[in-house]
């Protein structure tokens, strides 16, 4: 059996990480470079601590505490502060956030699309045959290829995907298993909701599936939690009979709010076929 590290272990090596990371930002800006004259010979390179704790507006003593990887309480705001001052990409200001024990915020909408959508929208799209579709943390839909929206019957981005479960008659009836995937799909959403605290819109959409749905209340007050990478689903479809599939869910390290899920479907060769069938039932949907 592998063994994990104690909490007192794993803190001390993200504050040792935190200590390099901080070294090394600080390292890379010139005093030229945030208006700062340069008057001395300096013995190393880029900005002194008690520079960069005046540009972030904190204490020296502070500032040193924090890179020397001291336990110390950090809030937001400061690390929002040192961040501006450090010039941190947003790559960089999360990894801040994630060293210092907080959640990293939200992303800008723009920031994400302008970049990585592209990309992703050409990776979902190239498995024509296995349904494939990219979420946000509360499951809701970001992009879609045309087998998934085939299957799952998407109208247009924004679809949740846990509502239209529990709201929709339809969709449950593709669902062999319906009890199965209505635990899997409330448990893997009080999970969303436990790496999110802060977060108010789970609560908001938990109340609203509490209302419309008693199968929804029934297993949200059981609290169970799932984070599930890799199962099996089934669907029962009029013009393909039952077809099983390979769920695999993946999450991108640098935008580690949406999931990628894909559907695989199993025995490779006849299930495949099948599953190219169901592709062209609804050639239109948007």
């Amino acid at each position: 059996m592998q063994a994990t590290a104690s909490p007192q272990v794993s803190g001390l090596l993200r504050r040792a990480k935190l200590r390099h990371f901080l070294r090394t930002r600080r390292e890379r800006i010139s005093p030229e470079e945030v208006g700062l004259v340069n008057v001395e010979r300096r013995r190393t390179p880029g900005l002194r601590r008690e520079e960069v704790a005046a540009l972030a507006g904190v204490g020296v003593s502070w500032y040193t505490w924090l890179e020397q990887g001291r336990d110390i309480n950090v809030s937001e705001e400061i690390v929002h502060a040192i961040s501006n001052a450090l010039r941190l990409d947003g790559s960089e200001r999360r990894c801040f956030f994630r060293l210092a024990g907080l959640n990293p915020p939200r992303r800008a909408d723009g920031e994400r699309r302008d970049g990585v959508f592209p990309h992703m929208r050409a990776l979902v799209e190239s498995w024509s045959s296995s349904p494939a579709y990219l979420t946000d943390r509360y499951g809701r839909i970001e992009l879609a290829n045309g087998s998934a929206r085939s299957l799952f019957q998407l109208n247009a981005s924004g679809d949740n995907c846990l509502e239209k479960f529990f709201t929709d008659a339809d969709t449950r009836a593709k669902y062999p298993d319906t009890e199965g995937v209505a635990r899997g799909l409330v448990a893997n959403f009080r999970t969303q909701s436990i790496r999110f605290p802060d977060d108010p819109e789970f609560g908001r959409i938990a109340e609203r599936l509490r209302r419309a749905s008693p199968k929804f209340a029934e297993l949200w007050d059981r609290h169970e939690v799932d984070d599930p990478y890799q199962n099996v689903r089934k669907f029962a479809l009029p013009s393909t009979g039952v077809i099983v599939f390979d769920r695999v869910q993946m999450r991108m390290p640098e935008y580690s709010e949406s999931a990628l899920t894909v559907y695989i479907a199993q025995p490779r060769a006849a299930a495949a076929m099948r599953a190219r069938a169901f592709a062209g039932v609804h050639p239109g949907a948007a």
